[in-house]
């Protein structure tokens, strides 16, 4: 009896010391990110970034790995069969961790098949029409929009994506109806704006900044809840007279399901370290990013958020038959 008693004490010390071992020896050789869109974009430039800041922390470098395809599915995929060893992160969007799971019929499951590390920031949207658009501020804009129905165009990156769910959003939320014009990104549809092929855009505020700088466009708000310190003359949805009206495209990493959560741990406050840098903070900045506030920058936090998320939207790409290109 004793000797048994001794042998499952033994067990249960080998047990608790394993995951210390994890965490002390960790990581042990570089570390894999997988970016689901080409080199060069938003997503890849912030990814690079985020792994520079990483490595002195982690004493590791972070290898960007760019797998493109099917709105970011592709790339997500390889991560969700990674080992789960926490050697290969997923980072990515709003898009390709939530709402392509209402777009495709995805061999895995987003909320089940990967580990949550933290939400990085999100970047607001940016209603924006053409310059000599007849409205001057947001009530102008659905008050034009109210007495011509069906007969204003906005501009989309893409069907089913962030600017297309928000439009359709924004329609139910001011009882408007205009027409959807989808483009291969935002550039064409921009140059579009500019030449007065369609009215107005609802998609992230970066891409207009040079825009508005210029006088180019109109600014009407952006869907974030405060707003941007670089462009604090534009108001909120909310302070513009459409209350309640939010959306953001979001940036966060996971890894495989089933990683020690010693990892994870570990993963996470390195990333709520490099984010408190306030030279991280003025970089995000530039990129139009907001940084996740401390309280939300925990897994659960983005578990629950992009839950939420996804029982937000999922049901809006339903009910609208939308289907991925």
């Amino acid at each position: 009896m004793r000797r048994l008693l001794a042998v499952m004490v033994a067990a249960i010390f080998a047990l608790g010391w394993t995951g210390v071992a994890v965490a002390q020896g960790y990581p042990a050789h570089p570390i894999t990110m997988i970016v689901p869109f080409p080199a060069g974009g938003a997503t890849d430039t912030l990814a690079r970034f985020l792994g520079e800041n990483m490595r002195p922390i982690l004493g590791q470098p972070i290898i960007i790995e760019n797998v493109a395809g099917a709105a970011g599915s592709i790339g997500v995929g390889r991560a969700v069969r990674s080992p789960a060893d926490g050697y290969t992160l997923s980072i990515g969007t709003s898009t390709t961790h939530m709402l392509t799971g209402g777009l495709y019929a995805l061999s895995f499951d987003l909320l089940r098949d990967l580990e949550p590390v933290i939400e990085i920031g999100s970047e607001p949207l940016l209603i924006v029409g053409k310059k000599n658009l007849p409205a001057d501020d947001l009530k102008g804009l659905i008050a034009w929009l109210r007495a011509n129905p069906d007969k204003a165009s906005v501009g989309i990156a893409g069907v089913g994506a962030t600017g297309h769910l928000t439009g359709i959003s924004f329609q139910k939320e001011t009882g408007t109806k205009f027409q959807f014009v989808p483009y291969r990104g935002n550039a064409p549809a921009m140059q579009d704006l500019l030449a007065g092929q369609i009215d107005f855009m609802i998609e992230p505020s970066s891409n207009f900044k040079s825009l508005v700088a210029s006088g180019s466009v109109k600014p009407f708000a952006i869907t974030g809840r405060t707003r941007l310190s670089s462009s604090p003359d534009i108001p909120t949805a909310d302070e513009a007279g459409l209350p309640g009206f939010f959306a953001s495209l979001w940036y966060g990493l996971w890894v495989p399901r089933d990683t020690p959560k010693d990892i994870v741990a570990k993963l996470n406050a390195t990333l709520v370290q490099v984010l408190a840098d306030p030279a991280v903070k003025r970089r995000l900045d530039d990129l139009g990013i907001q940084i996740t506030p401390l309280a939300q920058q925990s897994p659960e936090a983005l578990r629950a958020f992009q839950k939420a998320e996804a029982e937000r939207w999922w049901p809006i790409i339903k009910a609208s038959n939308i289907k991925a290109e």
